[in-house]
This record gives C-alpha cells, sequence and structure tokens, in this order.
C-alpha cells in the first residue's frame, strides 16, 4: 500500500516547473488593455 505521507514529505518540485514560472512571470506581455490604449493614442492623436 501507499503510504502517502511519506511520498509528500520525498515530494521535490520539478526544477523545469520553477523555471517556467519566473519565466513568465518575468516576461512583460502585450494583454488587452495594452491594445486599447495604443488604438486610444492613435485616434487621439489625428
Amino acid at each position: 500500500m501507499i503510504n502517502y505521507e511519506e511520498e509528500i514529505r520525498k515530494f521535490k518540485p520539478s526544477l523545469d516547473v520553477d523555471e517556467a514560472e519566473g519565466a513568465i512571470y518575468n516576461r512583460d506581455l502585450t494583454d488587452v488593455i495594452d491594445i486599447l490604449r495604443d488604438m486610444l493614442k492613435e485616434t487621439s492623436g489625428k
């Protein structure tokens, strides 16, 4: 039978997950709000 308590104690997260999380949070992505701001700047400037 599997001892879940022991398995949880032995668990170590994958380094790949930590690296991916850092890359996602540190990346400045363009979202819908950024696009709308750019569109408003373009239309108000004309």
